[in-house]
């Protein structure tokens, strides 16, 4: 049953101090504590709940709440710092999500890294839901006095989490943008995963997490890329290091798994990676309208899958398009995004 305005504990904020504003855009930060802590949907709960937020765009434009994936977090784009943020392709002035003509809402995962709840210190953490992640929203846009979100747009994990908020709170959001995410994930996905997160598991309990959360993402970016990509960067002869070989692939790929390592928890890895892989949700009960996008060279969310979820959804549109960013299309492909999005913005009230 969808939660009402009133139903909710009244929450608590915490507000950050102001941040710096362009002419054009209004930012405004906070942490929400909400008291008498939140059920979570495999059984769990937490006893307390923090969520932390970020709002960009003109004072009083319709908002659209945007996520991404297991390592974004509410910085969407900082109008402070240009090219910053993790979406900073896609959203900012006259991008496809445009800040000057719309307010930007977005909030750290509950389970991740950021200011949002998560797991602390090695300590243990309950399973986390696509659709924890929803009602973690529409707590806050109960706090923030906003009753519908003109649209919710999601890339990967927040492309599973607009699914999840679309079927449970359908009077909340106008219209959903799905990039790169299904009604739930292929099993050679989850298989991919699975061994990440074994590797990490292992290294934790060798007492070298950070190690293992390093190797995890290396082999994890392996996959968020198209063959196409790989076969054109990477094809080049190995080098000699001492007694073995080294070959193009390994220093991208070791290194973006160094910088991952350096800003995110092995124990929120492993929660959020769970919760990709938990992932269900009923397509036939989601009616808000929905634009669905897949990307032809998406080795971890299938065309054939996205199709499939296009075809269940009641009010489904569905584009495809071609990148050799692969399943990173979404953080990329500024150029293809931008007519859908104008598309999807038009159409939602």
């Amino acid at each position: 049953m969808n939660a009402s305005l009133e139903s909710l504990s009244p929450p608590i904020l915490r507000q950050a101090s102001p941040l710096p504003a362009t002419a054009d855009a209004t930012v405004r930060e906070g942490v929400l504590e909400v008291p008498g802590g939140i059920a979570l949907y495999h059984g769990d709960a937490l006893p307390s709940l923090r969520i932390a937020w970020r709002l960009v765009g003109p004072a009083n434009a319709p908002v659209v709440c945007a996520l991404g994936g297991i390592s974004a977090n509410r910085r969407v784009c900082l109008t402070e710092e240009p090219r910053q943020g993790w979406w900073h392709e896609v959203v900012g002035p006259e991008g496809a999500l445009d800040t000057d003509r719309y307010r930007v809402l977005s909030f750290d995962y509950l389970g991740g890294s950021g200011d949002s709840t998560g797991p602390r210190d090695g300590a243990a953490f309950p399973s986390i839901s696509s659709y924890d992640q929803a009602e973690a929203l529409v707590r806050l846009l109960n706090h923030l006095g906003i009753k519908s979100l003109r649209a919710l747009a999601g890339g990967s994990y927040g492309g599973m989490v607009a699914l999840a908020f679309g079927e449970r709170y359908p009077d909340r959001v106008s219209r959903l943008i799905v990039i790169g995410a299904a009604d739930r994930p292929h099993p050679l996905a989850t298989a991919w995963r699975s061994v990440q997160r074994q590797v990490v598991r292992f290294a934790i309990g060798q007492g070298n997490g950070r190690g293992g959360l390093q190797l995890a993402r290396a082999l994890a970016m392996s996959t968020y890329r198209s063959i196409e990509e790989f076969d054109a960067r990477f094809d080049g002869p190995p080098t000699r290091n001492g007694d073995r070989f080294v070959f193009p692939v390994e220093d991208y790929l070791f290194s973006r798994g160094k910088d991952y390592a350096a800003r995110h928890q092995p124990e929120a890895f492993l929660c959020l990676s769970e919760s990709i892989d938990l992932h269900r949700i009923d397509a036939t009960r989601v009616f808000v309208p929905a634009t669905v996008v897949a990307v032809h060279e998406d080795q971890l969310v299938p065309l054939a899958d996205i199709r499939a979820l296009a075809a269940r959804l009641p009010q489904g549109r569905l584009y495809e398009i071609s990148s050799l960013y692969g399943h990173d299309a979404f953080l990329k492909e500024s150029d293809q995004l931008r007519d859908i999005f104008a598309s999807a913005l038009k159409g939602a009230a």
